[in-house]
């Protein structure tokens, strides 16, 4: 058994309790689903931009059991010229391969993140 993290990200249009709801859930499910392999989720890290403030996207995705886990939350660091309206995701697991496989998760205005992973 292996663990290792896979990483995520999704942007939102609006600073609202339901995009942001919607978002991470969607970010959250995807991960999973581009990942069979998973045996079991050790936690979860998300974070957001600053200008992310009307809803928690740790309490959407605990909330919905999409993926029940410890999740933690924090803030990005404010950068000049930072993607802005952006969740991101650090997911935990386990595994009985060693991750090499892992799909990384990049949605949305996020793509621009890393677009050598995004979907």
């Amino acid at each position: 058994m292996r663990v290792y993290a896979i990483r995520g990200a999704i942007t939102v249009d609006a600073d609202t309790e339901e995009e942001i709801t919607e978002a991470s859930v969607e970010l959250i499910r995807k991960i999973k689903e581009k990942n069979p392999e998973i045996k079991d989720v050790v936690s979860i890290v998300m974070s957001t931009t600053e200008d992310i403030r009307s809803f928690y996207p740790a309490r959407a995705v605990r909330e919905s059991g999409v993926m029940p886990a410890p999740i933690f939350s924090c803030k990005e660091p404010e950068i000049d010229g930072a993607l802005k309206l952006c969740i991101r995701a650090l997911v935990t697991v386990t595994s009985d391969d060693d991750g090499a496989t892992a799909s990384h998760v990049y949605l949305g205005g996020a793509k621009e993140l890393r677009k050598d992973l995004a979907q």
